[in-house]
């Protein structure tokens, strides 16, 4: 029975890591910490586990194998890294962390201490995303010539534990990054996924459009960003991420082959259909993309809880969203020079 905690007890540890570690029948919610004391004492009693009074007394437990670390952006690194140099298989929120140093940091030290270090990037395991992936690779398609994805909403202060203008996701030196680290990495990561390619060359515009503070001045983060992705297998195509869509959530990737059109999750009534290039539709059942509103089980606690006990690198390792990362970081770069930018790593 693996022993796990969770660190920050804000909404995506309360409607998703938390309910579904108690869900998993091989793992063990012992241990909880928040910055908020009140919300930590009254979750621990609700679960009946141990609240602790900070991120460091928890990982000095040694009953605590595993943690989830669902803190705000700018502290992933450093919690995480802790977490891992305390000999705690690591599983951490999206954005992996707000630098490339800072990513490739904990990558070194999931290594360096022997112990696994998994990012919540659920988009992967979507049922429509994994049929998309084996259509793909199938050939279902022909070539891959050119893609759209898309993931927007009303934004993070109607879905945040502490909802309104001062949420922490508008503060910069807490989340960093806008829309582009909470949605885009999402979307970053899946047409990597999709395509078994790499991003390769960014030309991207981010920018704050509408959402604005408490004081009435527009956010220091970006609430919309729009980029120009080329693989390395030459497709190309765009990613949009925004929390500038008042209404309904679009989560929807579209992918253009020479063999015809898939569609994900981009029809209401079916989570993925495929056009061949006559005209005919086919559709294939898979589920139901997640909402804010709607929050079905991800399977990313099940995925980590499962590696850690049959001893084998989690599928959506720290290491494996590395080439996201830094087509995310090159994402910004180019918004901030004008400039169109390369990314030699992924190119190797």
């Amino acid at each position: 029975m693996l022993k796990v905690g969770v660190i920050g007890c804000g909404k995506i540890a309360q409607v998703r890591h938390i309910p579904e570690y108690l869900d998993n029948p091989d793992c063990q919610l012992v241990a909880l910490f928040d910055l908020n004391a009140e919300r930590t004492n009254e979750l621990a009693a609700k679960y009946k586990c141990k609240a602790y009074t900070s991120y460091e007394e928890l990982l000095n437990d040694p009953e605590v194998e595993a943690v989830s670390i669902c803190t705000n952006n700018a502290t992933h690194a450093a919690i995480s890294i802790a977490a891992l140099k305390a000999h705690k298989h690591v599983l951490c929120e999206k954005p992996m962390a707000i630098t490339l140093k800072e990513c490739e940091d904990m990558v070194k030290a999931a290594k360096e201490n022997g112990c696994y270090l998994m990012i919540g990037q659920n988009q992967r395991l979507a049922k429509a995303h994994e049929v998309g992936k084996k259509l793909i690779a199938d050939g279902k398609l022909g070539k891959v010539l050119s893609f759209r994805t898309t993931f927007g909403h009303g934004g993070p202060e109607t879905w945040s534990i502490d909802p309104g203008k001062n949420t922490w996701f508008f503060d910069k030196k807490k989340a960093a990054m806008g829309a582009m680290a909470d949605l885009g990495i999402h979307k970053t990561d899946l047409i990597q996924y999709l395509l078994g390619s790499k991003v390769v060359e960014v030309k991207a515009t981010l920018t704050t459009l509408d959402k604005k503070d408490a004081n009435g001045n527009l956010i220091g983060v970006d609430d919309n960003a729009v980029c120009i992705y080329t693989m390395a297998n030459g497709a190309i195509g765009t990613m949009t991420a925004s929390w500038t869509y008042y209404g309904a959530e679009d989560n929807s990737t579209v992918i253009y082959g020479q063999e015809g059109i898939l569609r994900l999750y981009d029809d209401p009534e079916h989570s993925v259909k495929f056009v061949h290039k006559d005209g005919s539709v086919e559709y294939i059942e898979a589920d139901k993309i997640q909402t804010n509103d709607n929050q079905t089980k991800s399977g990313v606690i099940d995925a980590f809880v499962e590696c850690i006990l049959n001893h084998h690198e989690p599928e959506i390792s720290g290491t494996s969203v590395l080439s996201a990362m830094r087509a995310v970081f090159a994402a910004i770069e180019s918004s901030e020079s004008g400039k169109k930018m390369e990314i030699a790593e992924n190119k190797e």
